[in-house]
């Protein structure tokens, strides 16, 4: 037989041959790939049916609780995750929580609402923004912002942005941009002190948050589900204690490409599935690659897959149309976030055995 004749019928083709024809098989190892959006390509209905496979098992025989716990920004992540829920255990034994405070998008709760009233699940509405006024979290912040831009006030607008990076020689830095009441804008370089104390602060939100997802988890002997998918998992975009503290996360291994994918295979509303990620954590607009990412999220997770499956600076520079002196610069940034953010998810340290 001609090594590309066709096999004859009935019969199975030799080991590493592609049955279609009978010749050596095509390499499709993660390696041989183009590198490109076709490499987060996903079947959205076999990994629905292992998430929803998965979550059951681990809720009976891990975790032993009667249900799921999700808060709803109104963003992709949790609303997947919602939905995720519901498609596993049902939507009787998923509770929704919705917790704006007073710097939140009116777009969230709106989001929110419309996802749950969608999935048929109970839900809650919980305004946190007395809890975080009597810890100090809005008067922390505007102190450290003061010390910065000392007329900053009442009806004044703010946001931080990560700056250097890509473009500016590999190296972060963070701005404070501020927006006046009339609607004049200023950025100023915020020093460390201050950077800390807003972000602390700021912390506050999804700390008090948790808190919540707790409460209701407990009362009901539900389990939490944590929100965060592959690339804010992986480096470390979540607060310690704080949205990062879970006891399941669905989508934690899947990039915010795929997660957009799974949103319209699920059905989901389209203000949902059309949703532009943003902190919803300051009082101007914030994208989420403004504040900690080198790049929009669907540029970031071809670059962290390119470095998961070993490919080239110059391969990505090519991929993502930057120079490769700038894609070394986003894998430098991917591998300086992993160290920085490890111990974020991380168990306590204890004293070693004598």
């Amino acid at each position: 037989m001609s090594p590309h004749a066709p096999p004859l019928r009935g019969s199975l083709p030799p080991e590493g041959a592609d049955p279609a024809w009978g010749g050596p098989a095509p390499d499709r190892s993660p390696a041989a790939q183009a590198l490109g959006p076709g490499c987060l390509a996903l079947d959205n209905a076999a990994e629905l049916a292992r998430i929803s496979a998965w979550i059951p098992q681990v809720l009976t025989q891990k975790l032993r609780r009667r249900g799921l716990v999700v808060a709803i920004s109104g963003g992709i992540d949790s609303s997947v995750c919602a939905a995720l829920s519901v498609r596993a255990v049902g939507a009787k034994k998923v509770f929704g929580l919705l917790l704006p405070e007073r710097d939140s998008s009116g777009f969230s709760t709106e989001r929110g609402r419309l996802l749950a009233e969608h999935l048929g699940i109970e839900y809650q509405v919980h305004d946190i923004a007395p809890a975080l006024e009597a810890l100090g979290c809005y008067q922390q912040r505007d102190e450290a912002i003061r010390r910065v831009v000392p007329e900053y006030g009442e009806g004044w607008k703010n946001k931080i942005v990560i700056a250097g990076g890509v473009d500016g020689g590999g190296i972060n830095f963070f701005k404070l941009v501020v927006q006046s009441p009339e609607g004049e804008q200023r950025s100023v370089r915020l020093p460390l002190r201050e950077y800390l104390q807003i972000v602390a602060a700021t912390n506050f939100k999804q700390r008090v948050r948790k808190t919540m997802d707790y409460y209701h988890a407990d009362r009901l002997n539900y389990a939490v589900v944590g929100t965060p998918n592959k690339l804010e998992y992986d480096q470390g975009f979540f607060v310690k204690n704080g949205d990062g503290s879970a006891d399941l996360k669905p989508i934690a291994h899947l990039y915010k490409t795929q997660v957009y994918g799974m949103a319209r295979h699920l059905g989901l509303p389209d203000d949902i599935c059309s949703a532009v990620p943003t902190t919803d954590t300051y009082t101007l607009p914030q994208g989420q690659d403004e504040f900690y990412f080198a790049l929009p999220y669907a540029q970031m997770d071809l670059a962290l897959w390119a470095v998961e499956n070993g490919r080239t600076a110059q391969e990505l520079g090519t991929a993502l149309g930057i120079s490769t002196e700038q894609a070394e610069r986003v894998v430098a940034d991917i591998g300086a976030k992993r160290r920085a953010t490890e111990y974020l998810g991380g168990a306590p340290e204890l004293m070693p055995k004598a």
